[in-house]
């Protein structure tokens, strides 16, 4: 039960900046045109390449060192957010030289500055991660709630005065500010503090050598999501990525489901393995069949009705957008087994594995996007994102010993038969 009720709070905040986000990202959309739209995306996909080096793959490791709570949690925070501080000053530094290799003027290096600050706030999602780790995720959606109501309302008040781009990338970078002092507020509230926070060398030495194959693998996740629409923008131009990234909203407004699920379940799963493995991985089959349900529950009606929604949400001149996300949708199984899986293999202390599948992931997505771009325009980014997500989530974990069980367990559960009859898992 307790596990239930924090993933029912994940999910209310989830659908309810799914809901609104999806109507307030629409007029957005519309109101700046798939020109502007695309740039906005094209933006935030190339900070995102590197932005996720800011992490430094620290995430799931220190909520697992949280729950088996080992190390005293305030040593651990600390020596977290400091790491991820410099990470993200890093990846400032970064974007800086990495703006020299790009066609971008001044006007848009201006929009990458912006958008790469918020990285230094994203530092105070260590809260999130205690939080998460003491299942007492209601304070991160109050936190959540908070900020993207703010953020919503802006946009819309920017609509109504016919406001720049710039007005509306300004408003993610505060998004990002308010939202961490909602994280200093709660965690304050609930009789903690951060000036009990102490840096370790030793414990900051510790969590990056668990960590450093998950900065690879995040890096190289961030590369095979986000380098289908910089690569679009460099073959054909913005207004393609604003075609691209409407589909692309679409099809991702889903993933939530699984980082929520997964992440609300993670203490219980590394509970599970205390109590035998049978025990464990049969939580671990329920989980992936759980993933699997969800996903193609998904994927069938979306692929039906995509042109009448995106006609319905962004108007005619993303014309092309409901083809895209007829096959861009499909990913999204992948994705949500994907997500479920690495939680098994950070457990396993099995990450270099990750970072192995998603560097083949990654390698085949630009390949395929530089081949099939030029030949068949954004429907060929499409089909190159499917098939990267299938070998770095799914296909590739067949191809090591360790990881070939978890290979036979996630394809049980892409056995819809077996999932609709409830056979019982073995």
């Amino acid at each position: 039960m307790k596990y239930l009720n924090n993933t029912s709070w994940l999910f209310a905040e989830k659908i309810l900046r799914m809901t609104v986000g999806l109507f307030v990202g629409a007029w957005v959309a519309r109101y700046l045109g798939t020109e502007q739209f695309g740039l906005l995306n094209y933006v935030l996909s190339f900070v995102g390449l590197f932005a996720v080096i800011g992490t430094l793959g620290l995430d799931n490791i220190v909520i697992r060192e949280l729950v088996k709570n080992e190390i005293n949690p305030d040593l651990l925070l600390g020596t977290a957010f400091w790491l991820k501080l410099t990470g993200a000053f890093v990846v400032i530094g970064i974007l800086a030289i990495a703006i020299n290799f790009t066609s971008n003027d001044t006007y848009i290096n201006t929009f990458v500055f912006i958008i790469g600050s918020t990285t230094i706030f994203q530092s105070f999602n260590v809260i999130d991660f205690y939080f998460q780790s003491k299942v007492l995720s209601r304070y991160v959606v109050y936190a959540n709630i908070f900020s993207f109501s703010v953020s919503s309302v802006l946009k819309i008040f920017l609509i109504l005065l016919k406001a720049p781009l710039i007005a509306f990338i300004s408003v993610i970078l505060l998004d990002s500010f308010v939202l961490s002092c909602g994280f200093v507020y709660y965690y304050n509230k609930n009789n903690l503090s951060l000036k009990y926070w102490k840096p370790s060398k030793i414990t900051a030495m510790n969590l990056l050598k668990d960590s450093w194959p998950l900065i690879i693998s995040g890096v190289v996740i961030a590369v095979y999501m986000k380098i289908d629409q910089i690569m679009i923008k460099e073959i054909i131009g913005n207004e393609a990525v604003g075609q691209y990234a409407a589909a692309v909203k679409l099809s991702e407004i889903w993933y939530f489901i699984p980082m929520v699920i997964s992440a609300s379940l993670f203490p219980a799963i590394i509970n599970a393995k205390k109590q035998g493995e049978k025990f464990y991985n049969l939580r671990l089959q329920k989980l992936y069949d759980l993933m699997a349900y969800l996903a193609i529950g998904i994927a069938i009606p979306v692929f039906f009705i995509s042109d009448w929604v995106v006609n319905l949400l962004y108007g005619n001149q993303y014309f092309m957008s409901g083809s895209i996300l007829k096959i861009h949708i499909w990913a999204g199984i992948f994705v949500f087994l994907g997500v479920a899986s690495a939680k098994w293999l950070v457990n396993e202390n099995l990450q270099k594995y990750a970072m192995i599948n998603t560097l083949i992931g990654a390698l085949v997505n630009i390949v395929l996007n530089y081949i099939l771009i030029h030949k068949t325009g954004v429907i060929g980014a499409a089909w190159s994102t499917l098939i990267a997500y299938f070998l770095a989530s799914y296909f590739c974990l067949i191809l090591f010993k360790k990881t070939r069980p978890n290979f036979y367990s996630l394809s049980k559960s892409l056995m819809l038969t077996r999932i609709l009859y409830g056979k019982k898992t073995n």
